[in-house]
């Protein structure tokens, strides 16, 4: 294995308060990275950076860590742009129009279905995304839900089961025998493509009890918990996943005191998803209120189809920090460690040594610029496990 050196890094993120200026983000100015392989194997001041097989001389632009993006919905065919049309024009928005994207998705081939994939990967990698999340759900029939699947763990390790997405338009008079489907038949053939599981907690979706069923069943065949909970009313899905467990609570945009206080004493991360309330006018979720209770925040794209056909993480950043009162630095930490939090995660999300080897260098002298200067693209360049990417 080779080894990089990037040196002369402005300001480097290493998201480590054991380095740096003791901050969150561990700021270091004047600085350098070496990558060994797929890992970083140094971090320190320019001035004492050991040699290496190559030497990349970052020009005293900043350098974080690669997006790592939680939480997306990215199997899929076909766009609902005639939705969004009308919604911007005035209608609003329920999860009722997930039925359009699982029609044009059963009727896609494989082959669609990937290359759509693929194009949306690496979109987001020109935007600094190393890392990210999947999940199926539009396809809600055995097999179109394992096939979704099955095409996503060829590109991530980070695969969901959502087989409960929504109620099935095929049992649309039979919501029980869904979630007998999504427990049974469905589970045994999507699990061993997954590694978590997740339901849409919600009203016009899956309600508590039925909530519970899925996760539980999932938990019993290995799969880790997810919860889509509380976007759009409140409801019992937070408390629910922190009881059950659940790595993250995605959504969280109506939430009680009693949700707040559950999440800031779990392990559960709560999932801030801004571009899920831009593209739907819907009322953002209050990240200052989880922050300030002590609640571990990620911030993820939600990409998909009908409510955030985002997959800029950048965007989501300048959107946290504009409408959801973050600070430029919580933003960011929350879009790299937060997203690895998100993902039980911990060799992703930081520039420490042992961690993997995703670095994103900005066209820009700090961070701060990703809210600053919303909508310009500042990736310069990309590493992803230890190879430049763009």
């Amino acid at each position: 294995m080779s080894t990089t050196l990037i040196h002369h890094i402005g300001t480097l993120v290493t998201n480590d308060e054991g380095l740096g200026d003791g901050s969150p983000l561990g700021l270091l100015h004047d600085a350098a990275v070496v990558l060994d392989g797929d890992r970083v194997a140094w971090v320190g001041p320019a001035a004492e950076a050991p040699a290496a097989d190559t030497a990349h001389d970052a020009g005293g632009r900043a350098a974080i860590p690669g997006f790592v993006d939680s939480h997306s919905h990215l199997v899929f065919a076909g766009d609902r742009t005639a939705e969004f049309n009308a919604r911007m024009s005035g209608r609003s928005y329920s999860a009722g129009g997930i039925r359009t994207t699982v029609a044009a998705t059963r009727a896609a081939s494989d082959e669609e279905l990937e290359a759509n994939l693929l194009r949306h990967l690496r979109e987001a990698l020109r935007q600094g995304t190393t890392t990210f999340e999947t999940k199926s759900g539009y396809g809600l029939t055995v097999a179109d839900e394992a096939r979704a699947l099955r095409i996503a763990a060829r590109h991530t390790e980070e695969v969901t089961y959502l087989g409960a997405h929504i109620v099935s338009p095929d049992f649309a008079d039979d919501p029980a025998g869904y979630v007998e489907l999504v427990t049974g038949e469905m589970l045994e053939e999507c699990a061993p493509y997954a590694r978590w599981v997740d339901v849409f907690c919600e009203k016009g979706a899956f309600d508590g009890d039925q909530a519970r069923a899925i996760l539980t069943a999932g938990k019993a065949k290995g799969l880790v918990p997810r919860i889509h909970a509380n976007q759009l009313s409140h409801g019992p899905g937070v408390q629910l996943g922190v009881e059950l467990g659940a790595a993250s609570a995605d959504h969280c945009t109506h939430l009680t005191d009693a949700d707040v206080d559950a999440l800031a004493h779990s392990e559960t991360v709560a999932t801030l998803l801004p571009g899920a309330e831009f593209s739907t006018r819907a009322v953002w979720p209050d990240a200052r209120r989880l922050l300030d209770a002590g609640a571990t925040v990620a911030l993820s794209t939600d990409c998909n189809p009908g409510s955030s056909y985002t997959s800029s993480m950048p965007f989501c950043i300048a959107l946290a920090v504009r409408d959801m009162r973050m600070t430029p630095d919580e933003a960011l930490w929350s879009a790299t460690a937060g997203g690895a939090r998100a993902l039980r995660r911990p060799d992703l999300g930081a520039l420490t040594v042992g961690a993997r080897a995703d670095l994103v260098l900005l066209d820009a002298p700090s961070h701060v610029h990703l809210a600053y200067r919303p909508g310009v693209p500042l990736v310069e360049a990309v590493w992803q496990r230890g190879e430049r990417v763009v």
